[in-house]
């Protein structure tokens, strides 16, 4: 069923229902691709740079050069969606994407550790612009299933974050072949996904969700679920949901990037190749989104605050598994880095809810925007300290200190429960 434009605009609005299953459905097939091109960057990336640089300390730098390159690419993002839909601003982030892993490829040919740090940082926009995407889900989605929808757009990513992994030592191979070290060969991949994920979303998200929801907004106020549940009421509106949505996000993607970003560093140094980091890599991946629409379901039938929580009690368990793993232990090291990404996976799809509760259609995707560069920040922030940490104090001692340091998700929390 249509409803009637407003005054001022021509013909009928479409159905929201139908238009949000049409938006998941090309949000799910260009997050399948990008999630292969961020998983690419994510396994070789330290490794790229410690084998450049030939130092350990300097392995981190990847993940906060492309984590910084998210956080402007974040408020490019936010600022085109805002003005000009959905649309056009991810189909902007991914192509920038693919200019930037053509860029590492350039890099490692001429052996040039400036154009790597600088094409590493182009390379975030693809980072960026597989989060933003998220909120698309969400824009035309009802309040109480706004988290199981942003939970179909990351659950998307799970089969290329998978496989992307996994690919790096078959695209190493073949990468060697056209005169490429290997280690670049992962990049081939990214560069094609991220491209093929912008030509998706250019030719097929139509009606742009963002701006639908603002026209249909504009037509009159839909009737209240009357099944509205108190998972979203809960919630501070305004300043305080954000403030709050966004502390959440910050502390678990610092947390996450610090550990994962080295995982692969210490598992080389004891011995292990580029299949075992694979591996690890792709589990912990899967496990950042294959839980997400029994999150999603959760967040919205027991209440953003407590999932929130949980988030910081499994990274702290995430964080001490680590850190008692032996060195050569694949297995529990698969484990610590699988609890990594569940962790991360509470926080980002509670904190996402929370953060779309409480902002108003007008402003949202600049908001949205702004909190990514915040959470961006934080991942800059993990990927600079972890190679610091683990050459002056070694891993178990960062995989501890992340653990603890996402339990301070509690306290605030424990603060919004209580006021509200």
């Amino acid at each position: 069923m249509h409803r009637t434009a407003p005054t001022g605009t021509t013909g009928a609005l479409p159905d929201a229902v139908v238009a949000q299953r049409r938006v998941l459905r090309v949000l799910v097939a260009s997050q399948v691709l990008s999630g292969a091109g961020l998983a690419a960057g994510v396994t070789v990336g330290a490794l790229l740079a410690q084998d450049m640089l030939g130092a350990t300390s300097l392995a981190g730098l990847p993940s906060a050069l492309f984590t910084a390159g998210s956080a402007l690419t974040a408020v490019a993002v936010g600022r085109i969606s805002q003005r000009h839909g959905r649309r056009p601003g991810l189909a902007a982030g991914y192509l920038t994407g693919a200019v930037g892993s053509l860029g590492v490829i350039t890099a490692a040919v001429l052996d040039n550790p400036v154009l790597l740090f600088v094409a590493l940082f182009v390379y975030g926009a693809g980072t960026a612009t597989n989060l933003q995407a998220r909120y698309a889900g969400a824009d035309l989605a009802p309040p109480d299933h706004r988290a199981r929808a942003v939970s179909t757009v990351l659950v998307a990513t799970t089969l290329g974050g998978v496989a992307g992994p996994n690919l790096a030592a078959p695209t190493g191979a073949f990468a060697e072949k056209l005169g490429i070290p290997g280690l670049a060969g992962p990049f081939l991949l990214s560069g094609a996904a991220y491209a093929l994920a912008a030509l998706v979303l250019a030719l097929r998200l139509r009606p742009d969700p963002l701006l639908t929801a603002r026209a249909l907004a504009a037509a009159g106020p839909e009737p209240a679920s009357p099944d509205r549940t108190t998972a979203a009421a809960a919630v501070p509106e305004g300043r305080g949901g954000v403030v709050l949505g966004a502390l959440i996000m910050i502390l678990t993607q610092l947390v996450m990037v610090a550990v994962m970003t080295m995982t692969p560093v210490h598992l080389h140094d004891h011995g292990h190749g580029t299949a075992a980091s694979g591996l690890v890599i792709a589990v912990h991946i899967a496990a950042m989104y294959l839980p997400s629409p029994l999150t999603g379901r959760l967040v919205d039938r027991f209440g953003r605050l407590r999932i929130a929580a949980a988030s910081g009690i499994t990274l702290l368990a995430s964080g001490v598994l680590a850190a008692a793993a032996p060195g050569d232990s694949v297995a529990l090291l698969t484990l610590a880095l699988a609890l990594l990404g569940l962790g991360w996976n509470f926080g980002l799809v509670s904190g996402t809810a929370i953060i779309t509760d409480a902002v108003p259609l007008a402003t949202r995707a600049r908001t949205q925007g702004v909190v990514d560069v915040s959470i961006a920040v934080a991942g800059t922030t993990g990927g600079i300290g972890s190679g610091m940490v683990v050459a002056a104090a070694g891993y178990p001692v960062l995989a501890l200190t992340g653990g603890v340091l996402a339990l301070a998700v509690l306290p605030a929390v424990a603060a919004t429960a209580h006021r509200r």
